[in-house]
C-alpha cells in the first residue's frame, strides 16, 4: 500500500470528515476524496460512514487507527533519522499522558514553552485510565508523565523530577496556625482522601498505626486537584504533591505542612516507546518538557 494513503487515512481518522483532512493534508477535496475510496477498496472497509450532518469512524478504522499512527511514526524515524529539526515548521499533534496533579504544575509551562517556538504544534493531554504500555505501543499516547517503572523492554523511561506528600488544609483552618502539625493533632480533624483506585488507606495510615492513631477518612476522590479543591472548601485535611501545594495554594486559600510521618517520595518519569528514540520530532518535545520544568 501505498504510504501516502495511510497519511490520509491518519488525516480522516483526526479530522473525521474530508474537507478537514484535505486541509491538514494541503490537498484538494477532489484528491482526498479519491485517497478515501482507494482505502476503502484497499481495506475493504468503509473507513468514515455518514451520521447526521457529519461522518464517523467505523469499528474497523478506529481498531487500526494507533497502528497506522505507529506506521507513520516509524517511517517518519526512518527518513529524518540524523536530522535536525526546525520546531517553528512543526505541523503535529502530540499526545501526552499526565495525571492531573503533575498536569497543574507542569502542562501550563509546557504549553508555553511550545507555543514560543512551534506554534504549529499541538500538544493533546489525556488523563491516566491505567499504567498499561500498551498505548505507547501503539502510538495512540506519544509520552507519559506520571509515576511509572518503565520494566518493558521495548519502553524508555528517564527520571523527570522528584516530590514529597505534604498536608493542606484551608488557610483558616485551625490545623493551619501549626507550622508543623503532630500526628495527633491530624487525627483530630476528618480527611479526604485522593485515589484513583477508590482507596481510603495509604502509606500515612500505615505511619498512624504504628503510631497506635487512627484518622477519619470523610471523603475518597480520585485526584490531588481534586482533593485540594475539596479542602479548599471545606475543613478537610488533605494530601497533595508539594510541587501543586506551593505553585496553586495560595491561590486557592491553602496552607501546607510538611507530615510528620515517613512518607514515601514520588519520582515522575518521562516514558516513550523504543521506536520513537530516533525521531527528532520526539526527542525535541522530550527536552521541552524537561526544560520548561526548569
Amino acid at each position: 500500500m501505498d504510504l501516502n494513503l495511510l497519511r490520509v487515512f491518519d488525516a480522516l481518522l483526526r479530522e473525521g470528515g474530508v474537507t478537514a483532512a484535505a486541509e491538514r493534508l494541503n490537498l484538494s477535496i477532489p484528491a482526498t476524496s479519491r485517497a478515501l475510496g482507494r482505502l476503502r477498496r484497499a481495506m475493504g472497509d468503509p473507513i468514515l460512514v455518514r451520521a447526521g450532518r457529519g461522518m464517523t469512524p467505523t469499528p474497523f478504522a478506529l481498531r487500526v487507527a494507533p497502528r497506522v499512527r505507529s506506521l507513520l511514526d516509524e517511517a517518519s524515524a526512518l527518513v529524518n533519522d540524523d536530522r535536525g529539526i526546525t520546531p517553528a515548521e512543526l505541523d503535529r499533534t502530540f499526545t501526552i499522558r499526565i495525571n492531573d496533579g503533575v498536569a497543574a504544575t507542569l502542562a501550563a509551562a509546557v504549553v508555553e514553552a511550545t507555543a514560543a517556538v512551534a506554534p504549529g504544534v499541538v500538544l493533546r493531554f489525556v488523563p491516566e485510565g491505567g499504567e498499561s504500555a500498551e498505548a505507547l505501543r501503539d502510538g495512540t499516547v506519544d509520552l507519559d508523565i506520571g509515576v511509572g517503572d518503565g520494566t518493558a523492554p521495548d519502553i524508555r523511561s528517564a527520571p523527570l523530577y522528584r516530590d514529597r506528600v505534604v498536608g493542606i488544609v484551608r488557610a483558616d483552618s485551625p490545623l493551619g496556625r501549626h507550622r508543623r502539625p503532630t500526628l495527633a493533632q491530624l487525627c483530630q480533624h476528618p480527611h479526604v482522601s485522593a485515589s484513583r483506585r477508590g482507596r481510603a488507606r495509604g502509606p500515612l495510615d500505615d505511619a498512624l498505626t504504628a503510631a497506635g492513631l487512627r484518622r477519619h477518612v470523610a471523603a475518597v476522590v480520585p485526584t490531588s486537584a481534586l482533593a485540594a479543591l475539596l479542602v479548599a472548601s471545606s475543613h478537610y485535611v488533605g494530601l497533595a504533591p508539594q510541587r501543586l501545594a506551593e505553585q496553586h495554594g495560595r491561590a486557592l486559600g491553602l496552607r501546607w505542612f510538611p507530615v510528620p510521618a515517613p512518607l514515601p517520595e514520588v519520582e515522575v518519569r518521562l516514558s516513550w516507546h523504543a521506536r520513537l528514540d530516533a525521531d527528532p520530532a520526539q526527542r525535541w518535545l522530550r527536552e521541552t518538557v524537561r526544560e520548561a520544568l526548569r
